[in-house]
Parts: C-alpha cells; structure tokens; sequence
C-alpha cells in the first residue's frame, strides 16, 4: 500500500504549527499572570517541537515510500525488460509450444505500453507471428492472432507491417467455417488493419483478400459483435471510392441492406451503402433490390435511431435525383407523409434532407398540373429529372380543352348580359352560334 503524499504531510504539519500559534494568542489574550504565561510559553513550544518532529518523521516515512515505490517500479520494467528479451528469443527460435507461450507472454506485454509495441516491431516480432497466423493448430493460430492485435493497437505502422508480412494471404481459405471465437478474432483484427484506408498506407487496402475475408465471416457469423466488427470493416474499406468496385462485385450490398433493417447493425450497413450508393454500379444494384424502398422507408420511421433516419434519408435522396421512376415508386411506397413526419421531428440533418426530397415531389406536381394556370412564358426550370414528354403532351392536351372550356363559357356569359336575357329564342340561337364559333376557332392562337 503506497504512503501520504507529500502535499498532503506539509499541509498537515503546517495546520499543527499554525494551530499552536493561534492557542498562544489565545491565552496571551486573557492576559493571564506570569506564571499562567510562561507555562503557555513553555507548553506552545513543547507542541511546537512535538509537531515538527512529527512533521519530519512524516516527511522522511513519506520519502522512503517514494524510493520504495521507485524501486518497485524499476524492478517492474526489469522483469518486464527480460521477459520480453526472453519472449523474443523463443518466438523466434523456440519450438512451437514455446512460440505459443511467447505468442501469448507477447500480447500481455503489447498491451500494457504503446512504446513497447513499438519496440517489438523493431526487434521482428511481426512476421513471426504472421507466419504463425497460417498454422492449423487453432491454438497457435488464435495466440498469434490475439498478440498481432495487441501490437496493431495504436500503431499504423505496426498494421502496416503486418500486409507487408503477408498477413492476409495466411488468413484460413475456409475461414466461414472455422469457430466462432477465430471468427470474431479475425474480425477485430481485419478492422484494425482496415483502419489503413485511412492512412498514408491505403493502398495496401486495395487487396481482395482483405475484402473478401470481411464478408465471408459477415455471411457466415451469427454473433452481433462479429458483425458489428466486420460492418466497421466494410466501411472503412468503403471510404475509398477505388475499392467501391470490388465491393460490389462480392454482391455484398444485398446484405448490407439486409443488414440495415436490423436495428444493431443497421448504423454500419447504412453509412457503408451511402458510401457505395454514389457510384453508378452502386446505385444501379441498390435500385434493383426488392427491398428498396420500403425498408430504407421504414427505417426513416425509427425515432429512436435518428442518425440511421440521416443516413436512409441520404440513400433516398441520391436515388431520387435525376429519376422520376424512383420516385413515383417512392410516392407509391407512401413516402410522403413519413418525410412530412421526419421534417417536422427528426435531427436537424434529417429535417434539411426529408425537406429536399419533399421539394422534388412538389416540382413533380407543379410539372403536371402546373399548366392549368394559364399561358407558361419561357421554359420551366425544375429541380430533378428531365420531364417526361409524355407528361408534357397530356398535360397540354388538358390545357387546351380547359382554355377552350373557359372562354366558351365566358363568350356565353358576355352575350346573354348584352342581350339583357329577355328573349329565349335568341339566346338558344346565340347559344348555337356561340358553338358554332367555338368549334370553327382553332388554338393557333395560344402561345403552345
């Protein structure tokens, strides 16, 4: 049990010595006779004397608990020091049960100091254990394993090192079918090595081994944690836009969003198909999955999750621009009224996305309907997809029997007010003439 600090001994002692001197001014106070004075003289310094040398004795217990703990601390670094040097010694040239001891002494020293993980890179501890990583006994393999994350930890050249060695092309061929402790061992580590993407060393990311590894264990796991690991796998790999392809062509975006509709993992999924939903591959087979868009819809109903309401509205939003067969299926999906929801309720982020998409939907309207408000001057511009000529030639088709419906109404109107409407007859014949000259009137007229 280590000792008092020494702050802690000197604020001590010095409240003992101010105590003292506040009693003497206390008793000098009262004025007491000579006698009473002396002896609160002679008492004050006895306390005085009493507390400095307790003051002393702390600070000098104090002190020898210091040296003690320095001595300890050293013995600590020494042994860690030899143990280390022993470790080595035997990971390089021991047998293989003695490589296994050392594999598994590496990683508890590894994990104790970054400085330390350092130094056994340099001293060649990591292709070692890399060569180590392809054996079939499956205890060495996980000792290995375990040790190479301890030293990958923190470190992006240690990780570095690690591709350099060769660490993915000893990865098991069949690693969908080893246990599921190896399966989340290997996880953890291809997340660390994934963080690389990241770095001044992601080209060493670009490998399909690396990928191909990540999803076989995301096909083949059914623990949450695996999954989670090899998720944060495929996101990081997917940051890089060059990778973009070799994902897809794992077709591993059908389960990721697969994935996305399952509350643990749906985070990951989603922030790694908005990474692969930008490209033209990407978006291609995204658009042709049966679940979309219902279930990226749905997730946009998850108040409870609102950074995975973000990332669908993100998805939805790349897949609604520029395509108007997108978004019909999204309005027919009911859309709508959960962007309205989400504009009102969800994240900031949510509401600014949910109200871009809603926008394209009212362009879409004024498109069609929009031409009932009179002659257009000018050509409309609209957010979104081109028009479809279609949607152009019906609703100038509806245009005009709507402008021929109005002024034949209001030449009617204008007759019978002149008229005064006393006589019928006239205004059957005027009724008649007034049909005759709508019909003999063409639209030539119109601006369309």
């Amino acid at each position: 049990m280590s000792g008092p600090k020494a702050p802690d001994c000197y604020i001590n002692w010095l409240f003992g010595v101010r105590f003292v001197a506040l009693i003497r001014r206390i008793l000098r106070s009262k004025g007491g006779g000579r006698k009473h004075r002396l002896a609160a003289e002679e008492k004050a310094v006895a306390m005085n004397t009493a507390a400095a040398r307790g003051g002393a004795r702390i600070i000098e217990e104090d002190n020898y608990m210091k040296g003690d703990n320095n001595n300890n601390n050293n013995n600590n670094n020494n042994n860690n020091s030899t143990a280390l040097q022993k470790s080595v010694k035997m990971l390089h040239f021991g047998g293989w049960e003695e490589k296994e001891a050392a594999a598994e002494e590496i990683r508890r020293l590894a994990a104790e100091d970054l400085k330390r993980r350092k130094i056994m890179a340099e001293l060649g501890v990591i292709p070692a254990l890399v060569a180590m990583v392809g054996s079939d006994a499956a205890a060495r393999r996980s000792a290995a394993v375990a040790a190479l994350i301890e030293i990958a930890n923190g470190s992006f050249t240690n990780r570095a090192l690690m591709v350099e060695a060769g660490l993915l092309s000893k990865l098991p061929a069949e690693i969908s079918s080893t246990e599921e402790t190896t399966k989340q061992q290997f996880a953890e580590l291809l997340l660390s090595i994934s963080a690389l993407a990241n770095s001044q060393f992601s080209s060493l990311t670009s490998t399909p081994g690396l990928i191909l590894a990540a999803v076989s264990i995301l096909r083949s796991t059914s623990n949450t944690e695996s999954r989670k690991l090899c998720l944060g796998t495929l996101f990081n790999l997917s940051s890089v836009l060059d990778n973009a392809g070799s994902l897809i062509m794992t077709g591993v975006v059908d389960d990721l969003i697969r994935l996305s509709t399952a509350k643990e993992a749906s985070e990951k999924a989603l922030a790694t198909l908005g990474n692969l939903v930008v490209t033209s591959p990407g978006r291609t087979v995204v658009e042709h999955n049966c679940m979309v868009p219902e279930g990226l819809i749905e997730i946009m109903t998850w108040e409870d999750k609102p950074k995975c309401q973000e990332l669908s509205a993100y998805i939805l939003m790349i897949l609604a621009h520029q395509s108007a067969p997108q978004r019909r299926k999204m309005a027919e999906a009911g859309i709508v009224q959960v962007l309205l929801e989400v504009s009102l309720l969800g994240s900031p982020l949510a509401q600014k996305r949910a109200l871009k998409i809603l926008q394209w939907f009212k362009d879409d309207r004024r498109t069609r309907v929009g031409f009932h408000s009179g002659p257009q001057v000018g050509k409309r511009a609209t957010i979104g997809s081109p028009v479809d000529r279609k949607e152009v030639f019906e609703g100038k088709k509806m245009m005009k029997k709507i402008v021929k419906q109005s002024l034949y109404k209001n030449m009617e109107t204008i007759t019978r007010r002149a008229n005064g409407g006393d006589e019928e007859e006239e205004e059957e014949d005027d009724h008649l003439k007034l049909k005759a000259l709508m019909i003999s009137s063409s639209s030539k007229s119109l601006p369309y």
